[in-house]
This record gives C-alpha cells, structure tokens and sequence, in this order.
C-alpha cells in the first residue's frame, strides 16, 4: 500500500464540519488527552459523567459560582471572572447571544460551551438536602460484555503444572465484563457500585468468588458548612497536581489555554483503573471563605513480595504492579500484597479573584518498599512512609491569570515548583507561559503535574503557547516546549536536552465546515541503537508528525469526517522511518429516529511500531477507545446506538484490523495466529 495512494485517496474526498454536539465537544477533549498520553489505557469516566450531566442539565449564568464554572473544564479563569463580573456589574443575563458582548469570550468558545449553558431568572438551589436528593434522584443500570473474537495464545489448553509456571497462560475466558449500578441526583447525590472482570480472569471460578475488581461510593455535596463528604472510593485533586492528584489532567495539547489544571477536591470515585483512586472516607468543609479537604484511605495494592534471606519474618516490596491484570499464575500471586496507608489534609482560601492553597499528604506501606537500585534511580523513593507538603495559589488580574505550586517530599527533602501565567491578550488572543522545576529526588505516588515525561520528576522547562483569532474564519494555535533531564532516565544513560513544537490552523468559515492543518516536531534524546557493552551514546531522536483533518455536515442527519496523518522518525543509528493513516468517519444521527451510527474505515501504513499513530475511535458510552495503528493493513469498525422505551439504551460495535504484512500478531499470551483481530461491545444502559 503505498502512502501515494493514501494520498490520492484522500483529495478525492469532499469535507467541511458541522456546529458541535455533545459527542463531538467530548470527543475533542478526550482526542487532546490521548494525544498527549499516547495509550490504549484510557480511562475518562469521571470526565465524560461531568460534561454529559451538565449537558442534560446546563447551567444557568444567572445563578452560578466560580467552581460550578470551573468543573465544565471548558473555560480558562479569565473567561469565568470575566462571565461573573458582567453579572455583577450589568445585572441577569437575557439572552445567550449578549455573551459576545464579553471581552474575553469569542465565538469558538460560546460555540463549545453554549450546550452546557442556560440563561433564565429561575434560582436554583445550591444547597440541597439529603432528603430532597434521595426523593428526585434517578437509577442507572450498565451491562457491558467485550471480546477479541480471534484465539490468543493465553487460552491455549495445557496442563496445570504449566500454567502454574509460565507467564503466558491464563486461567480465566477471553470475555471482559463490566456492570455499574448507580443512583444519583444531579451533582449532589451518588451511590453506586461498579465492578469490572478482566479478559484472561476468573470469573465466580479459582481464586475469583466474583468479580476481579469491585468498586463502590456513596458521596453527597450540597451542605453549606459540610460541603461534600465521600465514603467508599473516591478522587481527591490539589492545586497543580504537584503534590496529589487521582484521575487523568490536561497536559500539552492544541489548546493553549489547558495548561493550568482546575482542581475539584473531591469526587466520587467510578471508573475502572484499579489503582488511581482513594478507598476509605473524606469530607470537604467549608466556613465563610475557607475551605477545608480531610481525606483518609486504605487499599491494597499488587506488588511482588521478596523474603529478607536472614530473616523468616522480614518481607519488602521490590516492585508495585499497576496493570490491574490477575489473568496468569504470577500476576494472581501478586494480588493485594501490599497495603497502602494514605492521610491528608487541603486548606484553601478564596476572595474574590485570589486563591491559597497548603496541603499535606503522608503515605505509607506495611512492607518496606525497597526496588533495585540503579544508576538511574538512586534518588527514588525507598521505605515504608513518606510525606509530602506543598502550597499553591491562583490569582486572577483583569485579563491575567498568575497560577502557581510548590511542593517538597520528605523522602529525600527535595522540590518540584510550577508557576504558570496566562494572559488574555483580547477575545482574539491567548498566551501561555508555564516553567517547572522537578528536583531528580522529588517523588510522589499520585501526582499528575504538567511535564515532559509520565512523572513529576527530574525534569526542568519552560513552555510558551499562543492562541490568535486571525480572522474570523481562522484560527492558529501554536506552543514551544523546551526541557531537559538534569539527571539519568529509564533507558537513557546521560542528562538530555529536548523539544516540543506544535502550529496548528484551522478553518471554519460556518457551522458547516471545518479544517485543520498541524505540524508538530519533538526532539528527545535517547540511548544509541549502536552502543556496546562498554559505551552508551546518547543521541537526538527527531518525530515530526503532520496532520490534515477535514469534516462535513452532508444534512442535518449525515455528518463525514475525514484525516490523514504521516510521521517521520530520524536517529543516527537506525534508518529513517515513516508512517501514514487515512481515516474515513460518516456519523449518522437522525433526529426523528431512535438511533445514531458511527462508521469508520482506515488504512495504514507505518515502517515500525515506532512510528505507530494513534486515532480516537467512538465507541459505547463510557467506553475509551484510542488504538495504535502501526503495521500495514486496514481498520473498520461500526458503532450502533439505539434508544428503546426512552429508558433503555443500546450500543453494539464490531471493528477489525487486518494487516498485509503479518502472518502473527502480538506476542506471549496476546498471540494470535493469523493477520486479523476483531474487537466485539456490547453495552445496555437502564434508566429509571
């Protein structure tokens, strides 16, 4: 398949784009996390359940407050204060349309958030009583059943004495399942519960009396004083994610404007990520301008257990498993190992346009954690207990928004500090600066700050990003990152030096039609392929990435979008390599019928896993799908969702890969003999 051919397949095709839906508003955001995380393992349910109620249930401009704003993750603090601040001074908003009258709005911002807004004189209630949340509250039932439909090498039949040796095998089916029963009540009620069995698990069979993993909350916010209190599972986020942070947060993306997380310091907990979450109770309680989260959990967690030589009693960690697989006799026997000990406390101050913030956070294990020493990781954290304190503030100026954290662990009394300024040139412009400085000894278990790499940790940079409004049809987005690595990294035997650049323009000329073009280039300097066994060079590793991405409302009911990707990978040491994907989408959505239909076909062709593109997919509520395309072949899938007694919803999706180039794919228990691998949901919501 030749990427010509790609090429000429994608100019024959007509586009254009279309005003924005619920789907397509939450499919961005979770295409700008995937973008930047780069994974399969995607898990946004907290953020999805947030956009989708405020969806059904918009806020009123009228009556609403600076957090309930914050929670859309849609609007920078400029924008918030300057929506406040018209109120204030001009009085009830009349109409939606006098939001162009604001100065720091413009018309792409009240396009994406008009979904989730209101404008009317009925005062809702901010503070409701638990009586009145269990009267008008509302249950959902989910049912889910996923599958691979091809044979993997992990089901293969062999003997007990095998399987109870050998990584590759595992002992439970192929299905995944996943059931979630839940009340709630707008944003102030929910009690639910969740579990979840892992293709490759046991189910009601061996080791398993169930489920493989089970979660479950009851939370209630709405007092005046006691202002939110959790108990079960639940996520709790501080200041700039420096110190603690359960959950997925923004990082680098097209959207400048991301840079500076909006904290919600506690939430329910309902997703399926068996480790990222806090188990046990927490209140968060407010008095005149002060706020305060108390938080406190106990979980166990997998790791492998090593018996100290000189001693029958004496055990330590040597690593912390976080796949959340118990599918093989080794990854069973590391189950709920180690027992994790989390406490913590936020106080934060709010007037008017300033906010404070001092945390403390202890963590302990009851088995000392003790991993391999290397080079690379001497500094690491090693023991039973840590600490960590930091501050964090956040001020609002006019059109400037000053942000910052710092905050030390007590491990290795080291620092990691953020400060970050975004300044609202006009409706028209948007600039971002941001700079940290992560310590090589700085270490926390939960953090999820901005950075280069997956951790708050030996890394220093300073980003600058700008969004201008070139007319009223174009729009350029671009950002500059420069960072380095004081010290050594996973596989990276020197300090190193990098870089991140990223222009993007788009195109809407109407609410019909929209096109993009990006071009982005990273340098990360990496271990040489060439180096031998006495000498590791390091060298510069270019990835250069362009996009063309086109969509277009074909009526009210048939939408097309349409993509074509090629990167570029140049290192010294190996030829260069290259790789292309083309992606045909038509979304069907009938407004007088009871269903919508997703529809997509893609071909691909990249030299290596290396040069591998990942492409958001839509799938079934809940459901996050973000595959790598790499190899040579094609894709298809179809996602059908249909409405049935206005209380029961159904999804059912069929996709497939199929590779020209492979006769096997995968590898270990994942193997699969042949050149295809399909991918069945099927997924039933109750309502009532």
């Amino acid at each position: 398949m030749s990427k010509q051919f790609l090429l000429f397949v994608f100019m024959l095709v007509a586009f254009g784009a279309v005003s924005q839906t619920r789907s397509e508003i939450i499919q961005q955001r979770i295409e700008l996390i995937s973008e930047q995380l780069e994974t399969e393992e995607l898990d946004l349910t907290n953020l999805l359940e947030q956009l989708n109620y405020y969806y059904d249930n918009p806020i009123n401009l009228n009556n609403t407050n600076f957090e309930e704003l914050e929670a859309l993750q849609l609007l920078t603090d400029v924008q918030i204060n300057d929506v406040l601040l018209h109120v204030k001074q001009h009085g009830r908003f009349i109409s939606k349309y006098e939001l162009q009258a604001l100065r720091y709005w413009d018309l792409q911002t009240i396009d994406l958030v008009l979904p989730f807004i209101r404008v009317d004189d009925k005062l809702d209630q901010l503070h409701v009583s638990l009586k009145e949340a269990l009267k008008y509250g509302n249950f959902e039932l989910f049912l889910r059943y996923q599958r691979t439909p091809q044979h993997k090498k992990g089901y293969d039949e062999v003997s007990d004495s095998i399987r109870e040796t050998s990584s590759t095998y595992y002992y439970g089916n192929p299905d995944r399942y996943y059931s979630r029963f839940r009340f709630s009540y707008r944003t102030n009620l929910s009690i639910g519960v969740t579990a979840e069995k892992d293709p490759g698990e046991q189910f009601f069979k061996g080791t398993q009396k169930g489920f493989d993993f089970y979660s479950a909350h009851a939370f209630y916010q709405g007092g005046k004083y006691l202002k939110a209190v959790a108990l079960g599972d639940y996520q709790v986020q501080i200041g700039q994610a420096l110190n603690f942070w359960s959950g997925y947060a923004f990082g680098k993306t097209a959207d400048v404007s991301n840079i500076k997380k909006n904290a919600q310091p506690l939430r329910p907990y309902t997703s399926v990520d068996e480790n990222r979450f806090m188990r046990g109770a927490a209140a968060d309680l407010a008095y005149k301008n002060f706020g305060l989260t108390v938080f406190g959990s106990v979980k166990n967690v997998d790791a492998s257990i090593i018996e100290d030589s000189l001693s029958d009693d004496l055990e330590f960690v040597s690593t912390i498993d976080l796949t959340g697989f118990h599918r093989t006799y080794r990854e069973i026997a590391k189950k709920d190992l180690l027992q994790e000990q989390i406490a913590g406390a936020n106080l934060r101050y709010k007037v008017r346009s300033l906010s404070l913030g001092v945390a403390g956070v202890h963590q302990g294990y009851d088995k000392a954690y003790s991993k391999t020493m290397q080079i690379y990781n001497q500094f690491d954290f090693r023991g039973t207990k840590t600490f960590s304190l930091s501050g964090d503030y956040s001020y609002v100026w006019k059109n400037i928004n000053l942000f910052g954290e710092v905050s030390r662990s007590s491990h290795s009394k080291d620092y990691a500090f953020l400060q970050g300024l975004i300044i609202a040139i006009d409706s028209k412009a948007t600039l971002s600066v941001l700079y940290r400085n992560y310590g090589r000894a700085y270490q926390t278990f939960y953090n999820n700050a901005f950075a280069e790499g997956s951790l708050t940790q030996n890394e220093k940079g300073l980003y600058f990003g700008l969004r201008t409004k070139l007319s009223s049809s174009w729009t350029f987005s671009s950002y500059m990152d420069f960072f380095q690595a004081p010290w050594l990294k996973y596989q990276v035997d020197a300090p190193t030096i990098g870089h991140e650049f990223l222009g993007q323009l788009s195109y809407k000329p109407n609410k019909q039609m929209e096109f993009y073009a990006r071009y982005r280039q990273q340098l990360r300097q990496k271990n040489s392929r060439n180096a031998d066994e006495f000498v590791t060079a390091v060298e510069d590793v270019y990835q250069r990435n362009y996009r063309i991405n086109f969509s277009y409302q074909v009526s009210e009911a048939i939408q097309i979008k349409s993509r074509l990707e090629y990167v570029t990978i140049n290192r010294p040491s190996n030829d260069p390599e290259q790789g292309m994907i083309f992606t045909q989408d038509v979304l069907i959505r009938p407004k007088s019928a009871p269903f919508d239909l997703a529809l997509r076909y893609a071909l691909f062709d990249t030299d290596s896993y290396d040069t591998r593109i990942y492409t958001f997919e839509t799938n079934a509520l809940y459901v996050f799908s973000v595959p790598a395309y790499y190899y040579q072949g094609s894709r298809a899938y179809f996602t059908l969702r249909t409405t049935m007694f206005r209380k029961v919803d159904l999804w059912v999706r069929y996709g497939v890969f199929i590779y020209s180039n492979r006769t096997s794919l995968s590898s270990g228990g994942e193997e699969i003999q042949g050149n295809s691998k399909g991918d069945i949901t099927l997924q039933l919501r109750v309502k009532f």
